[in-house]
């Protein structure tokens, strides 16, 4: 076995301790294993150096990675800084589904492979997506709020006030990966009819999970509930805006728990003001954290969250498990499950 020590670079959720669990359940006891704890999510993730979502300091990961040949990590700054001083790495495993945080650039020139955990929160984010549908259909959060200050408003129960179900309702999604399959599947169960729009996705296995349909346009206007579940790319961005909100039914609820970037929330809290939309669920934001002014938290009929959709016990323990499995395959020399620069291989 290599002896080089490795890096378990873990934060308050994936606990530094779930990594070297899982590191040793692959690689036994003999392997020299360093921790480090990151700040997140007590503190903000953020821009660091040219990499996105990040957490802790250059400095600290730099002196933390002396002699280490392999780091898994969810948060930690992979920058070309960092990856110029640390001499001896060589692998660096993201426990999250894309490696926003890692300069691959950077990291290939270094001969530095970059893996991921791809799929680690999709049911998470899936059933939350469904929680938020349910919550903004039924009113949940604002009437427990209500109810919390002691008053029982009978107001909730009046015909225009009540919310509708999701047994016999037609909802669309936009987006049909890993976490909008999961969507699809659930919401079957629950008796409604889904669309599925996604040019990216063969329309046979479209077919087994709901109704393909060939254009955004016709899913937004067959569709009382659309919820939202595409990567963010040029053609993606924005893609959801007034025009695309108008085409939606009167009285239609729309849910984000993918990416801020794939809504225009200005248009979006217009059509909640006007009545067009009658609920929305949120759960990712175009600034985040959120702040506090933001108009979305003054506008009704939304329901918030502070993007925790990937987040459960469950979640943080796959990751573990899936970056350790691959740490196992590099030190055995195989090839890699997730291997986002294959080529630095040879750098």
């Amino acid at each position: 076995m290599n002896d080089n020590p490795i890096l378990a670079a873990g934060d308050h959720f994936v606990l530094p301790d779930l990594l070297v669990s899982a590191l040793r359940g692959e690689l036994g006891d003999r392997a020299e294993i360093r921790e480090m704890t990151l700040p997140w999510p007590v503190e903000p993730f953020g821009r660091i150096g040219e990499v996105d979502e990040a957490s802790g300091s250059e400095d600290e990961v730099i002196d933390a990675l002396q002699g280490v040949d392999v780091c898994v990590t969810q948060m930690a700054p992979f920058t070309e800084r960092v990856l110029e001083g640390a001499k001896d790495l060589r692998l660096v495993v993201v426990s999250r589904g894309g490696p926003v945080n890692v300069n691959i650039d950077a990291a290939t020139r270094h001969g530095v492979r970059v893996c991921y955990a791809p799929s680690r929160n999709a049911t998470a984010t899936a059933e939350f997506a469904v929680g938020l549908m349910l919550s903004a259909l039924r009113r949940i959060p604002e009437t427990h709020a209500t109810l919390s200050t002691g008053r029982w408003k009978g107001d909730y129960f009046l015909y225009e006030n009540c919310g509708g179900e999701l047994e016999g309702s037609t909802v669309g999604l936009v987006g049909c990966g890993a976490i909008g399959a999961r969507v699809a599947r659930i919401l079957r169960a629950f008796g409604a009819s889904v669309l599925i729009y996604d040019p990216h996705a063969p329309a046979d296995r479209l077919a087994t999970l709901g109704e393909p349909v060939a254009s955004l346009d016709d899913l937004l206007a067959r569709s009382r509930i659309v919820s939202l579940h595409a990567r963010v790319t040029p053609q993606t961005r924005g893609m959801i805006g007034a025009r695309q909100i108008a085409r939606m039914p009167q009285g239609s609820v729309l849910i984000n728990c993918a990416r801020g970037a794939l809504l225009d929330y200005e248009a979006l809290c217009d059509a909640l003001d006007s009545g067009h939309l009658s609920a929305a669920g949120l759960d990712v934001f175009p600034v985040e954290p959120l702040l506090p002014d933001a108009r979305v938290l003054r506008t009704p009929r939304v329901v918030t969250t502070p993007h925790l959709a990937g987040a459960s016990r469950e979640v943080a323990q796959k990751a573990a498990r899936i970056v350790a499995a691959e740490v196992a395959r590099f030190r055995r020399g195989e090839p890699l499950a997730n291997c986002i620069n294959p080529e630095a291989y040879q750098a």
